[in-house]
């Protein structure tokens, strides 16, 4: 309800000023607030990763703990028993080596192999062979000799040799702190010598027959601690300049490296294992380790410690990684972390407590408690850990007879260690991390300790040092530049709302662009209009068309819902390619409207990203590296912009050029957008994320969401979700991305500029198979180029985005007979280089061109199996035999194959509509027979009831883990009845007219094209010659064209003549001669929309304002006199005549009703509250909209609310405004806010300005478009060879598809044939409830071979889509812990001087006294 009064109140505020108070308010535009169930999503998630790593690094390090007292000499098991578990702590220590070996053969094997140098591989290998040899001698041979406690404590001395180098190369932050690694090392060292003094008394003492050999080992547990401490040498190392070439070198090889030094480590582990004792103890009886029958305790206890402590080290390790990357270092990681041994010991000593009392002995005394535990070990019903646990802390001072205080040492040392490994890994609570770091960002190896989980992660965790500023570190966020590229094709009005709104909620998010950003990035928008211009039919005029204009009163409109207040700085330019329309956001950054005239520039999709691609990483990266290219302006005041915070610069456009100086082609991105998507901030950010970490990537997608109504929308939401939640999760996490769709991807700017991509990209289509692959799907092509360079293509499921969908039937099969083609094309196109992109992108492996493989052979074999399966249908619904049913569901493709092949387009779609609709019934009754024969036999054990079950489950369950989009799983049901016709029919339909490579949607309309062409037809003839049909058109405005020239009066009313080649006049006439062959009734994309003309045609009228005749200089400009044009800062030079085309006074005149009295009125109260939108600042913004809007009332009284005011009414008002102005601030004591006051005024009463594109870029754009955008005019030779080459890849293409589908359903007829008692595999048929019938299921071996094969492959998929939402949900999780906070400022500088970096010349400094001059 308060939000409803709040809109009527603004409501009631506009409708004072004018009658038409009414405003759209489009969905999103509102500030994006956090949501708190994502707040206390975000700390649940931490907490539980926090417990998850305490939990299993106090399993793990237990485990070992028991393991090693289990197998110690001083045990009460058996040889036997000893001897099992110590090979079971062998097997602890081998595994996390095991696993780092597959991973890393799997990347050699199957990734990449780079040769490694020999020297630094031979030096990693040795150190490694030290680590794993201080490692087992620790594990293996000294803690066996201890007490449970001893144990716990001891391994915190891994840490000294790190702690040297913290001290040798001064790695900390602030000088004061080296007393951290200097205190970690006098602590160690104070644990080691409490431990010889308590060792010293339990000797003296005869604690439990305590030996003088203890102390040899004691010698022994330090210098393994010391050879342990070298694993993580790296890691100082890393943080300084030292040896930074080869730690380079070894990260290229390191894959190579774990290899080798995983079997090294693996083999000293094997050798210390026999050496000691085999060699040595000689304790090892081989034949004891054929356990019997008896030795099932014994087997069961020691595998469940192995797995436990193998598991829980490995669970550790990855939730500290997870724990690190949303953000919760020291709640989750660093504090469980440290915790694990106070923690552990904690519950050491509570289930000491609690359980001793249950084992049976005396209480009298400890001593003699210890010792009644010796008869104790042969009782069945005594837990066996709890006794073998309290029999070791048995053999602390705690047992002593005479002094039981030195166990006060013991615990002492356990102090010192932990406080000495706490404090040299002090830096891990203040170390910062960006949003899904890399593990290797996170973290020196990739290996981890599982014997001292907790200290390997922090002592594993890098050290991230300041460096100089001449040094790259990529432990800091990059900043980085995005232009925002969206491609319109003839949108609706409320298509452009969604991506206008998007954009100016991704300005409000950036904020201003001078200020530095949490997500360190700037950005630019540019729309790029196709098909922009028409010819005027009464003036003749070259004038934008009514999807400019629409796209213009959307900008207004929306920037009005932002702003409450009209668009302040625009330009309007004149292009080469057209025009071009400049604003400035309301926070500062641009937005860049390209209008594009097909007569002089390529339309279609694939040319305007060409077109882009080249003026945004060509020219400006031209002009970046050549900043004397960059634009000077002489007079700096007339060129100005100012934003809405009140602040002038000067030359937004190039702000970002300027920043991009600094800024890397691998940190500029490009993000590709529909002409009608909608999108949040967040969706960029986290795209942005993906390419950021991983410099292989070359272009992230999104989550693309189909908007609209109706059936047709309805299927697509199911396959759009299907689609994302399985294939594309499984392509990204076994491989690549295929496509990365051009709604909603961002691109980087080094991959689009490597060879063969961009240039590639440029290619003109010749050839049949060229116009399918490269015309018809060019995202899918473009992401094709890309992954035969070796960059990868990601998916990330977080980043939503929303476009609309085609909601009618034709408008669907249209669009899909476009990409089912094209897909089909680039990915065998992949699939045969698939040797070379294997050894060029290390994300692609062979097995993953197998997978692709299998996926291209089950789609190819779609229609085949949606044939059998209606058949299948026919038999459970009409109980048709097995062969009758395959032959009756065979006849319906046949025939509409002859249909496709005879008809035309339009009743193929109206019969497959009908088709789809009969097939959809009879998908339906097929589905409840299935159910119905489950119930009839009693059991869905059978393959067809397995299959729909696990695949209704399959899907259930993927749905749960998308809880957001959970509802789509209603739409499942639709996709299932519709797949006969996405499967069958649109598969025959998009083959047989591949032949048609035009758009097929947002067309122009047809209808109105004809009226208009009928409308002033002259003449409309029909004539035969030979076998060619010649249609001839000719129009008015034709005929009087050539009635001019014939008669010489052209160049009597043109305001330039120029000659006219035979290409250019037949450019200029509206003549149509379509040849056509007679069979062929396809049209041409162009001749769907209405003949416009050569958009800079002679016009017939004469005087100022009259259009070029030149078709090729669009840079020639017209005199225009307008006596309201004006300026109101700037020079008396400025107010010369400006000559432009026709198009831009309408423009213009659109932009000027800023200035009528209503919009003005609303401007000027915006301008002030948003100048002075601080806290202490609001009584005087009060005061100042009250005032200054009776002045602006006084002053025109007698101006109607839509009057544009005229030049010396602005003038006497700029005037009135500033006087009140000033004596208000001046009352106020508020003088030092005056200059930005006027400039609010100013900015309020700012004209739209017509500027001329500067030479360089002319000069840029005349030669790009006659290199590679020249509109294409094919000859009817040429025209005729492509349409035959086209219906020969026709014929191919469904030829194959017939012959492999009908030999698919040849093979099963005839296994039906046969019969299912002579070939068919018996499956022995099971109740629900497990028990057996006795009856036998008869499957053909081919059905069922492709129904497991089909399982197997979504069973793939759903497993990688497991992976992938995990990974998703840390992502979010990140994003949502450094999300931005819209606040009000409480305070900002109210300086009186505005300092402006001029780009163009160092040195010069601009302020505020000279831009009010």
């Amino acid at each position: 309800m308060e939000e409803l009064k709040y809109r009527g109140k603004k409501r009631e505020g506009r409708h004072r000023d004018t009658w038409d108070p009414f405003q759209l308010n489009p969905i999103g535009a509102e500030k994006e607030d956090k949501r708190r169930c994502f707040q206390l999503a975000q700390y649940l998630v931490a907490v539980i990763v926090g417990i998850a790593v305490l939990t299993s690094a106090v399993v793990a390090k237990g485990s070992l703990l028991v393991l090693s007292t289990m197998s110690s000499k001083t045990s009460m098991r058996s040889p036997k028993e000893k001897q099992f578990y110590m090979l079971m702590l062998v097997f602890c220590l081998v595994c996390p080596n095991f696993l780092v070996f597959l991973k890393a053969l799997w990347k050699c094997a199957f990734k990449s192999f780079i040769q490694p140098n020999m020297k630094t591989m031979l030096f990693v290998c040795v150190i490694e062979c030290l680590v794993s040899l201080g490692t087992s001698v620790l594990v293996l041979v000294v803690m066996p000799q201890f007490d449970v406690l001893t144990n716990l404590f001891i391994s915190g001395g891994v840490c000294i040799v790190c702690a040297i180098l913290q001290i040798v190369f001064r790695l900390q932050r602030k000088k004061w702190k080296i007393i951290y690694p200097i205190c970690s090392i006098i602590l160690t060292a104070a644990g080691y010598c409490l431990l010889g003094i308590d060792y010293y008394v339990r000797v003296s003492s005869y604690v439990d027959r305590q030996s003088s050999d203890c102390f040899v080992y004691i010698g022994i547990g330090i210098f393994s601690s010391l050879l342990i401490s070298l694993c993580w040498w790296e890691n100082p190392l890393q943080a300084t300049n030292r040896m930074q070439d080869t730690l380079s070198e070894l990260d290229g090889f390191r894959d190579f490296v774990f290899v080798i030094s995983s079997i090294l480590r693996i083999i000293v582990i094997g050798g210390v294992y026999l050496f000691y004792h085999v060699l040595i103890e000689k304790s090892i009886v081989w034949n004891d380790f054929n356990l019997q029958n008896d030795d099932w305790q014994l087997l069961q206890i020691g595998l469940w410690l192995f797995f436990l402590q193998a598991f829980c080290s490995a669970a550790c390790h990855w939730f500290g990684v997870v724990a690190c990357k949303i953000h919760a270092v020291r709640m989750s990681f660093a504090l469980p972390v440290c915790l694990t041994g106070p923690a552990l010991l904690l519950l050491g000593i509570i289930l000491f407590i609690t359980q001793a009392k249950k084992l049976e002995g005396p209480n009298e005394s400890f001593h003699e408690f210890c010792d009644s535990l010796v008869h104790l070990s042969h009782v069945n019903t005594t837990p066996l850990i709890t006794l073998e646990i309290t029999r070791s802390i048995c053999r602390t001072s705690l047992n002593s007879y005479y002094l039981q205080w030195p166990f006060s040492m013991l615990l002492l040392e356990g102090v010192c260690m932990w406080s000495g490994f706490v404090t040299c890994t002090y830096y891990v609570w203040k170390i910062k991390v960006q949003r899904i770091e890399r593990t290797s960002q996170l973290f020196v190896r990739r290996l981890y300790e599982s014997a001292f989980i907790d200290l390997s992660l922090l002592l594993n965790t890098k050290m991230k040092v300041p460096r100089a500023r001449n040094q790259e570190s990529q432990d800091d966020v990059q900043d980085c530049v995005i232009y925002l590229c969206a491609t319109m094709w003839h949108e609706t009005y409320d298509e452009m709302l969604k991506i206008l709104t998007s954009m100016f909620r991704l300005d409000r998010y950036r904020g201003d662009p001078k200020e530095e950003h949490n997500d360190c990035f700037d950005f630019e928008c540019h729309i790029y209009v196709d098909d922009a211009f028409m010819i005027e039919e009464d003036t003749k005029k070259r004038v934008v068309n009514t999807y400019v204009n629409d796209l213009i009163a959307v900008v207004i409109e929306v920037y009005r819902v932002f702003t409450n207040k009209e668009p302040d700085d625009v330009s309007i330019i004149e292009t080469p390619y057209g025009g071009r329309l400049m604003f400035v956001l309301p926070e500062g950054n641009m937005l860049y409207v390209h209008l594009k005239d097909k007569a002089l520039i390529r339309h279609k999709k694939r040319w305007s990203q060409i077109m882009y691609l080249y003026y945004l990483l060509g020219w400006k990266g031209y002009i970046v590296k050549n900043p004397q290219k960059i634009p000077r302006q002489n007079n700096l005041c007339r060129a100005s912009l100012i934003s809405l915070d009140g602040e002038s610069f000067v030359l937004p456009q190039y702000d970002n050029d300027y920043k991009r100086k600094l800024i890397s082609e691998d940190n500029t991105y490009i993000l590709a957008l529909d002409g009608d998507t909608d999108f949040q901030p967040k969706a960029v950010i986290l795209l942005i994320d993906r390419l950021r970490m991983y410099e292989n990537v070359g272009a992230a997608c999104g989550r693309i969401h189909p908007t609209g109504m109706g059936p047709m929308v309805w299927y697509q939401k199911f396959e759009y979700a299907v689609g994302h939640w399985l294939q594309k999760t499984a392509e990204h996490v076994f491989g690549c991305v295929l496509c990365s769709p051009g709604c909603f991807s961002l691109f980087r700017g080094s991959a689009l500029m490597d060879d063969n991509v961009l240039k590639r990209y440029t290619t003109t289509a010749t050839r049949a198979s060229e116009y399918v692959q490269y015309d018809q799907g060019e995202d899918r092509w473009l992401c094709t180029l890309l992954l035969q360079q070796g960059w990868r293509v990601e998916y990330n499921a977080a980043s939503d985005a929303y476009t609309n969908s085609p909601q009618e039937f034709k408008e669907f099969y249209n669009q899909r007979r476009r990409w089912g083609p094209s897909t089909l094309a680039n990915t065998l196109d992949l699939l045969h280089s698939g040797a070379e992109t294997v050894k060029k992108n290390t994300s692609i492996s062979r097995l993953y061109i197998f997978y692709q493989m299998f996926a291209v052979g089950s789609s190819i074999l779609g229609p085949a199996s949606v044939t059998l399966m209606i058949a299948g249908a026919f038999q459970f619904v009409f109980k048709i035999p097995g062969t009758d049913s395959i032959l009756l569901a065979s006849v319906p493709p046949v025939l509409y194959i002859i249909v496709c092949f005879v008809a035309k387009s339009n009743n193929q779609i109206t019969i497959a509509a009908i088709m789809s609709v009969l097939y959809a019934f009879l998908m339906t009754a097929s589905l409840f027979s299935i159910i119905g024969d489950m119930v009839i036999q009693g059991t869905f054990l059978t393959p067809t009831g397995v299959f729909l079950v696990s695949m209704t489950i399959m899907y259930l369950v993927t749905a749960i883990l998308h809880p957001e989009e959970f509802v789509m799983i209603v739409y499942g049901l639709m996709y299932f009845i519709c797949i006969p016709s996405g499967y069958l029919l649109l598969t025959i339909y998009s083959l047989v007219n591949m032949h048609v490579v035009t758009w097929g949607t947002r067309e122009s309309n047809k209808k109105e094209g004809e009226a208009k062409k009928n409308k002033n037809m002259l003449c409309d003839k029909n004539c035969r010659i030979c076998c060619w049909d010649m249609k001839l058109q000719i129009s008015q405005e034709t005929e009087n064209l050539i009635f001019q020239q014939i008669t010489g009066q052209n160049a009597q009313n043109a305001s330039t003549s120029t000659p006219t080649t035979n290409q250019e006049m037949t450019q200029q006439t509206t003549v149509n001669l379509e040849l056509q062959v007679k069979p062929d009734t396809t049209k041409d994309e162009g001749a769907q929309a209405p003949p416009t003309g050569n958009p800079n045609a002679t016009n017939s009228e004469k005087g100022n304002d009259t259009d070029s005749s030149s078709s090729d200089d669009s840079a020639e400009k017209f005199s225009l006199s307008l006596s309201d044009d004006f300026s109101l800062t700037g020079d008396p030079e400025e107010t010369e005549e400006l000559q432009f085309s026709d198009w831009v006074k309408p423009v213009k005149d659109e932009f000027l009703k800023k200035l009528t009295y209503a919009n003005m009125k609303r401007n000027l109260q915006a301008q002030i509250r948003y100048t002075l939108r601080n806290k202490n600042q609001d009584d005087l913004c009060e005061e100042l909209v009250l005032m200054l809007t009776d002045t602006l009332n006084g002053e025109l009284i007698g101006v109607g609310p839509e009057d544009v005011l005229t030049k010396s009414q602005l003038e006497e008002l700029q005037y009135a405004l500033t006087e009140r102005a000033r004596r208000i601030l001046k009352t106020s004591q508020m003088n030092r806010l005056e200059k930005r006051v006027m400039r609010a005024i100013e900015k309020t009463l700012i004209a739209p300005q017509v500027q001329k594109l500067d030479e360089g870029e002319q000069d840029f754009w005349n030669k790009l478009l006659e290199r590679y955008l020249k509109p294409i005019v094919d000859v009817k030779a040429h025209q005729d060879e492509v349409t035959r080459e086209l219906k020969s890849l026709r014929n191919k293409a469904v030829f194959l598809y017939f012959i492999i589908n009908v030999l698919w359903v040849v093979a099963t007829f005839f296994l039906q044939a046969i019969g299912n008692d002579v070939i068919s595999i018996k499956i022995p048929k099971y109740y629900t409830n497990g028990s057996e019938s006795g009856d036998y299921l008869k499957v053909e071996p081919l059905s069922l071979m492709f129904l497991l094969s089909f399982a197997v492959l979504l069973l793939i998929q759903f497993l990688a889509m497991l992976y992938h939402r995990i990974y998703t949900l840390i992502h979010v999780v990140s994003y949502r812990s450094t999300e931005k906070d819209y606040k009000q400022r409480e305070d900002e500088d109210d300086d009186d001087v505005l300092i402006m970096e001029n780009h163009s010349a160092n040195g010069l400094v601009i302020t505020s006294e000279d831009l009010s001059q």
